[in-house]
């Protein structure tokens, strides 16, 4: 699915030196690596605050602690996402709200969170799924009619821009009150390890956040908030630092490889190419986007629509090709989070995805004839 040995081959001369000169300095656990990391992606990401941590979950669950969100505040987001989402929320006693998604970008719903916000409704966390963002604007004014919180989920858009109706664009993770990321490794931009961060451009909030990452501590033996252990260590930060110039161009390769896999599949029978929303930059619902970064490709996900994706699925591990199905199970449907509140009408769009979505190899590495076997393989089955 990834080809992280091709990509590190590109930077393994920078990568080697700057790891050696960690081990070299000692400086394992909050070095100035990490410090040079955290100021680079501030730059990049156009953020006031970046706050490195362990990796992408503990970020969520630092973001919502905070917020100083309580036990029984209501939290919505989306039902076809990852565990991590709503696993954090149940571990903080916050209760989680699953919602529906749109069927042509994975992302949450406006019009389902507006159906389940309550008075306990306290936060909003959409997930910028397989790196196309959610629809920001229409989820901002929501939470400022009711005055809740928005907590970006970027741990697979990172990179990704997002343009306003009123023409003004920004990088995902800045658009909420706080937003958390992942540097897992296959991740767009990923470590060779865990590793995590959270963004705001609240000042206020970044003091108490940089608290909660390292036992509630601002000043040695002294916890003002409770907190946790949760610190990039110096060796994935300077990987990182040799990785983020290379972030947009990363993005770019995935974005020809999946132009590419959607040249293929186009008139397809059964297959449903990934949609770009193009979120207000005008570009067409089936084409992929040449002039800004509207969808970063985490991932690449058909929708085979013929009842055959288990099988088809099989066939290409049988030939040597990689898949993988995100998300075979939905949230609420999941044994963790049964819940009674749930109606399985109200999630007609999961409940639709979960049987048909199939995501093929996705990196930077990937070359045209790797996509023409994939392709052709995936094609002769469906077709046959």
């Amino acid at each position: 699915m990834v080809d992280l040995k091709g990509q590190y081959e590109q930077i393994k001369e920078q990568v080697n030196s700057s790891v050696l000169d960690v081990i070299n300095s000692t400086a394992f656990i909050n070095g100035p690596e990490v410090h040079s990391f955290q100021k680079e992606l501030e730059a990049y990401l156009g953020v006031k605050h970046v706050i490195p941590c362990a990796n992408g979950t503990d970020a969520l669950q630092i973001a919502m602690m905070g917020l100083g969100l309580e036990p029984g505040d209501e939290v919505i987001t989306a039902d076809f996402t990852f565990a991590a989402t709503v696993e954090v929320i149940a571990l903080l006693r916050l209760t989680p709200v699953l919602v529906d998604v749109e069927p042509d970008s994975f992302n949450i719903d406006p019009e389902a969170i507006k159906k389940a916000i309550t008075p306990k409704t306290k936060a909003i966390v959409p997930v910028h799924l397989f790196g196309q963002a959610a629809n920001m604007d229409e989820i901002m004014a929501i939470a400022k009619e009711h005055n809740l919180y928005v907590i970006e989920d970027n741990a697979q858009g990172i990179g990704s821009t997002y343009k306003f109706a009123n023409g003004t664009s920004t990088k995902t993770g800045s658009i909420g009150h706080v937003a958390s990321t992942s540097f897992f490794p296959s991740k767009n931009l990923g470590c060779y390890g865990d590793g995590g961060a959270i963004f705001t451009n609240d000042d206020d909030l970044a003091h108490t956040i940089r608290g909660v990452v390292n036992h509630g501590m601002y000043k040695r033996y002294h916890h003002d908030v409770v907190g946790v252990n949760s610190r990039l260590d110096s060796i994935q930060a300077t990987i990182l630092r040799a990785k983020l110039p290379n972030l947009d161009n990363y993005n770019n390769a995935r974005r020809a490889a999946a132009r590419n896999y959607n040249q293929a599949f186009q008139d397809i029978k059964n297959i449903i190419t990934p949609k770009v929303k193009g979120n207000n930059c005008g570009t067409d619902k089936n084409t992929i986007c040449d002039t800004c970064n509207c969808h970063v490709f985490h991932q690449y996900t058909l929708r085979i629509t013929n009842g055959n994706r288990d099988q088809l699925a099989q066939h290409l591990n049988d030939n040597g090709i990689p898949c993988g199905v995100y998300y075979p199970i939905p949230l609420h449907s999941q044994k963790a989070y049964l819940d009674n509140r749930y109606n399985e009408a109200d999630f007609p769009v999961t409940n639709q995805l979960v049987k048909e979505v199939i995501s093929l190899p996705m990196h930077t590495e990937l070359d045209d004839e790797q996509i023409a076997f994939i392709t052709k393989t995936v094609i002769d089955f469906v077709n046959q």
